[in-house]
């Protein structure tokens, strides 16, 4: 489905303690030729993300559960935050970004004119992704083999047509680390045109984070898998282990 000749666009950056960035991937998202909306859904942050998103004129959101923040919930409030505002087109972006660039944004919104979803892939450092590498890929390798080809099943950076995202809204996607999975089964499952767009190199603050802090690994872990076997489940897909060599 083609869009309208200048579509309205929406960026949503999901934050919690991102002020070393925040400033940066707002003012660079909106330097993309789409002239986009930029939403910050905050997951209540302790440092001065907030404040420096609201003075630099982003709209600013809380998430609306102080007592479990979580991206899920971050991402189903901006959805329904861009729809009220008549987005045709809406991007989610990490807000954590150092090399962000707006031609990222130009070449999604590109791909997403006349495809239903584009995501964002890149060239990965050695040691990064270990959740995509460990649990992600070998899990849809396994029981959703049509879509083992998607490099990267848990990019923050995905952008759909805002139909897309309604649908896939009344699904009841989960709250917490699996929805990025989850959004990219369910509108494979729905049919949807999906395609991969390579962004190049990600430089991004919690990469050190992430690496070295191995709790935070394995919750993200744990979401991720939990959410791949219940999809498995939904669409009949355990019996699939048999084939798995062992």
């Amino acid at each position: 489905m083609t869009q309208e000749a200048d579509p309205k666009i929406v960026v949503i950056f999901p934050t919690k303690n991102e002020e070393e960035t925040i400033e940066h991937v707002i003012r660079t998202a909106r330097k993309s030729r789409y002239d986009p909306e930029v939403i910050v859904v905050d997951a209540y942050s302790s440092d001065r993300t907030v404040i420096i998103a609201h003075d630099i004129g982003a709209r600013v959101i809380e998430q609306g559960n102080r007592m479990f923040p979580a991206k899920g919930i971050a991402m189903k409030k901006g959805i329904k935050e861009a729809i009220s505002s008549n987005a045709n087109i809406i991007l989610f972006l990490d807000a954590d970004i150092k090399n962000l660039t707006p031609e990222w944004i130009d070449k999604l919104v590109d791909g997403c004119i006349n495809c239903d979803m584009v995501r964002g892939y890149y060239e990965r450092h050695a040691r990064d992704a270990p959740v995509t590498k460990l649990i992600a890929k070998p899990m849809m390798r396994v029981f959703f083999p049509e879509l083992s080809h998607f490099e990267q099943p848990l990019s923050g950076e995905v952008c759909a047509r805002t139909e897309v995202w309604k649908r896939l809204l009344d699904q009841n996607p989960p709250d917490g680390w699996g929805i990025d999975v989850w959004f990219l089964i369910e509108a494979a499952m729905a049919g949807y045109q999906i395609k991969e767009n390579f962004l190049g190199t990600k430089e991004h603050t919690s990469f050190e984070d992430y690496r070295e802090d191995v709790g935070k690994l394995a919750k993200m872990a744990e979401q991720v898998e939990f959410t791949i076997i219940k999809e498995a489940i939904k669409y009949g897909r355990i019996d699939l282990h048999k084939d798995v060599k062992t």
